[in-house]
């Protein structure tokens, strides 16, 4: 049985049309318009019910904003519900997408060690920008209510000497099902690229009801997303409403200051893929960068690295010069595994909300952020809104609380098209990258292999 072959015709194409489909009909429809209009709104109503202007007494207010804040809440809660389900299908399905295991073997460290460098880099950079800046200070976090529960003693703290063992066993989760309820992402994620690398190595009269099954799977929970996202525009003017009238006019320099620190990461990022450009590939910035920026406008508009997916391989080829067997095999396992600008975003996210709620973390707390981040990057379906679905994770996962993404959703959107754009441009940049060092790989790729 040719397993390249086999695997090749379950590749899941229908999922990316379809996906291809919902974006555009996001940009005709103007969700971003409507975010924004509801981000404006919101902070208005929020500054004329606030301590400001004292308009409504303090407990009227209260009332009047928790039901402002209900579509956003049920937001939040939908967004919440898919997470395991999303992240399990569509890591499974990145990984039998790259089609046959031997070929898999030869390529896929080498791959995954830079994605694993280059994540790793942009967590750094937003780690730093965000300390250096500290956008956090800028709100007043007393005014904020929360509840105290979400607040965890010690989070992240580093195991003594008798107990690591215990916890690196404790990784490889022992109760897979029992792992998915208590949200543990990175057992699930590792659990899962388990399953992933044992679809490709079964016979595919096995594998292929399954990955259908999670094709189907992935799907549902996409469908989740897009309703989430239609509430977008309600959840942002209600949760902004809420907040603003708790910490009044404060709220609009920390938020400025908060979308300054991301944005200054993310040029920093690209700087990063430029310095690889020049150094490793010999590639001059200033060509990269025009032959790059079709794509990027296309994934400014879109928010989705799966949306400008063709264009990129396109780009890769015809403009940037590289091989179009490294081009349609890294772009499509780009899109799934190498979300730099999300990893990034989700960093300085992660220190903006601990300065805010006063949450103090350690050198382990941080370094469980890089892990969780890393891992979770590799199983980021390239759609709008994932990334908020990710980072309410990795907040818990430090106790920091979740209740906080209400306090950022309302600029996510800017946000996640400028993260979209530094993610592209980390793709195109791993495409040029192997193009130049091991493109011998992709030459002559190993033969099919038969059943004994």
């Amino acid at each position: 049985m040719q397993l390249f072959d086999s695997f090749e015709t379950i590749t899941p194409t229908r999922s990316l049309k379809s996906l291809t489909r919902y974006i555009q009909g996001l940009i005709e429809g103007k969700l971003w318009l409507k975010v924004l209009v509801g981000l404006i709104l919101g902070i208005l109503s929020g500054i004329l019910l606030g301590p400001d202007f004292d308009l409504i007494p303090a407990d009227r207010t209260q009332v009047i904003t928790m039901w402002l804040a209900l579509p956003g809440q049920v937001f939040l809660r939908l967004v919440k519900m898919i997470i395991i389900p999303l992240v399990f299908s569509s890591i499974i399905i990145g990984l039998v997408s790259s089609g046959d295991p031997e070929f898999l073997k030869k390529i896929g460290p080498r791959l995954v060690i830079y994605f694993i460098i280059t994540t790793t880099i942009a967590i750094l950079i937003g780690f730093t920008v965000a300390i250096i800046l500290k956008p956090g200070t800028y709100i007043d976090s007393s005014q904020i209510q929360m509840d105290p529960t979400e607040v965890h003693e010690n989070p992240g703290a580093l195991p003594s000497t008798q107990e690591l063992p215990e916890k690196i066993v404790n990784i490889l989760p022992d109760n897979p099902l029992q792992t998915m309820l208590s949200g543990e992402m990175l057992g699930v994620v590792i659990f899962t690229i388990i399953i992933g690398i044992a679809l490709l190595s079964i016979s595919n009269s096995y594998a292929e009801p399954l990955i259908r099954l999670l094709e189907a799977v992935q799907q549902i929970c996409l469908t989740v997303v897009r309703w989430a996202m239609e509430l977008a525009p309600y959840a942002v003017f209600g949760l902004m409403t809420q907040i603003t009238s708790q910490i009044g006019l404060e709220a609009l320099a920390g938020l400025g200051m908060y979308v300054l620190t991301v944005l200054t990461g993310l040029i920093l990022l690209i700087l990063v893929y430029l310095m690889i450009v020049w150094f490793l590939t010999k590639h001059r910035p200033k060509q990269f960068m025009h032959a790059a920026k079709d794509v990027q406008v296309l994934a400014f508009s879109t928010s989705s690295s799966a949306a400008v997916m063709p264009l990129s391989i396109k780009t890769a080829e015809d403009k940037l010069g590289v091989r179009s067997t490294i081009a349609q095999f890294l772009i499509p396992v780009g899109t799934t595994i190498n979300m730099d600008g999300t990893a990034l975003y989700q960093a300085v996210a992660t220190i903006f909300l601990a300065q805010v709620y006063g949450v103090e973390l350690s050198i382990s707390a941080l370094l469980l952020v890089v892990a969780i981040t890393v891992g979770s990057s590799i199983g980021a379906p390239a759609t709008p809104g994932v990334g908020v679905v990710i980072l309410a994770t990795i907040l818990e996962s430090v106790g920091i609380p979740g209740s906080g993404i209400a306090l950022i959703l309302g600029v996510d959107r800017i946000l996640d098209m400028s993260r979209t754009v530094a993610n592209v441009t980390g793709d195109l940049t791993a495409c040029t990258f192997f193009d130049k060092n091991l493109a011998y790989m992709f030459e002559n790729p190993p033969d099919d292999q038969t059943d004994a």
